[in-house]
C-alpha cells in the first residue's frame, strides 16, 4: 500500500528554503500565508500539521476542527497565538523555533536604543520636511550608560553582550538565577527589579507575556525610574501598560520611550506613538531575511523529526 503524505498547512509567510525540505522528504504542501480565520476554520480538518507565525491564531475551534492534527509549527518564538491546553488534551505536538530571533531582536533592541538617544527618527523626519534640526538634537552616547535587562534568556543575554561592546554598564533582573560564569563574562550585576529601575539610564524587556508579566512595567514601576532614562520593548506589548507610559512620558516622568510592540497592532488610534519622545517599528523584531529563514528551517527539521518518529 502506498504511504499516504502528511498534509502540511502553511498559513504565514515561510521561507521557501523551509517549504522545499517539506517538500523534498514527501510531504504535501499548501502555501496560503494571507488565509484568513473562516477558511481556516473550513480547511483544518484536511490537515495533518499547521505551520503559523504571529498573524494566524490557533483557537480552540481551529484545534476542535482539526481532527487530523498532529503537530501545530510556530516559526518564531512565542506562542500566545495558539491555545496550548486544548492541543495538549489532543495530544497535538506545538513547537516552536526560539532560536531563530535572537540576534535579530537583539539587534533592533540596540538600533533601538541609539535611535532614542541620538533623535535619529527626528532627524531624519525633520530633514525630509525641510528642517536642519542640528542644534535642537544634543544627543547623548551609549558609552558609560547603565542598561537594566529585564529577562535574561536569549535575547536578554545577546543584548547584554553587544551593549557590553557598547562599554556599558549591565544590570540584569530575572526569575531565574544566572550563572556566575555568564554574570562575569558580562561584567554584569544582579539586582532586585526596583534597584535596576532606579539605576539604569536605559531598561529593555526581554520576557514572556505571562498573567505574572501582564503590565509590570505600571504606573508604580514606571514612577521608580529616572527622569533621564528610557524604556525600550521588543518583547510583547502587554507587558507595558501602554496608559501609565503614556502619562509617565507626558509629564516627564521619563525621557522616552521605543516600542516594537503594542498592546493593540497596529496600533492605529493610539495617542502613545505620536510623542516626539516615542520610537515606533511596526513589530519587527524577528524581521530579518536570515532570522526567517532560520526559523523556517529549523521549524522543517522539527516537523520532519516529529513526524518520522
Amino acid at each position: 500500500m502506498e504511504r499516504v503524505k502528511p498534509k502540511v498547512l502553511i498559513c504565514d509567510s515561510f521561507s521557501e528554503k523551509g517549504i522545499e525540505m517539506l517538500s523534498s522528504v514527501g510531504f504535501d504542501i499548501t502555501y496560503l500565508p494571507k488565509i484568513t480565520s473562516q477558511d481556516l476554520l473550513s480547511m483544518v480538518h484536511e490537515y495533518d500539521v499547521l505551520i503559523v507565525r504571529g498573524r494566524t491564531k490557533v483557537t480552540k475551534e481551529v484545534i476542535s476542527k482539526g481532527k487530523n492534527l498532529k503537530i501545530v509549527g510556530r516559526a518564531g518564538v512565542g506562542l500566545d497565538n495558539i491555545d496550548l491546553e486544548s492541543a495538549k488534551s489532543r495530544g497535538i505536538k506545538v513547537l516552536n523555533t526560539p532560536m531563530a530571533s535572537t540576534n535579530a531582536v537583539a539587534e533592533l533592541t540596540i538600533g533601538l536604543m541609539m535611535a532614542l538617544s541620538r533623535g535619529i527618527a527626528q532627524g531624519d523626519a525633520g530633514i525630509k520636511q525641510g528642517k536642519w534640526l542640528k542644534h535642537e538634537l544634543m544627543g547623548s552616547e551609549l558609552k558609560g550608560k547603565t542598561l537594566g535587562v529585564i529577562g535574561m534568556g536569549r535575547i536578554g543575554t545577546r543584548v547584554a553582550r553587544l551593549a557590553k561592546a557598547f562599554g556599558m554598564k549591565i544590570l540584569a533582573f530575572d526569575i531565574i538565577k544566572l550563572s556566575e560564569e555568564l554574570l562575569d563574562e558580562l561584567g554584569a550585576k544582579t539586582v532586585p527589579l526596583d534597584e535596576l529601575l532606579a539605576s539604569s539610564d536605559f531598561i529593555t524587556l526581554h520576557v514572556t507575556l505571562t498573567e505574572d508579566s501582564y503590565h509590570m512595567m505600571n504606573e508604580e514601576r514606571l514612577s521608580k525610574m529616572k527622569r533621564t532614562a528610557y524604556v525600550v520593548n521588543a518583547s510583547r506589548g502587554a507587558v507595558i501598560d501602554e496608559k501609565a507610559l503614556l502619562n509617565a512620558l507626558k509629564n516627564g516622568s521619563i525621557k522616552g520611550a521605543a516600542l516594537d510592540v503594542f498592546e493593540v497592532e497596529p496600533p492605529i488610534s493610539s495617542e502613545l506613538v505620536k510623542l516626539q519622545n516615542v520610537v515606533t517599528t511596526p513589530h519587527i523584531g524577528a524581521q530579518t531575511e536570515e532570522a526567517q529563514e532560520l526559523a523556517a528551517t529549523l521549524l522543517a527539521e522539527k516537523i520532519i523529526d516529529a513526524l518520522s518518529n
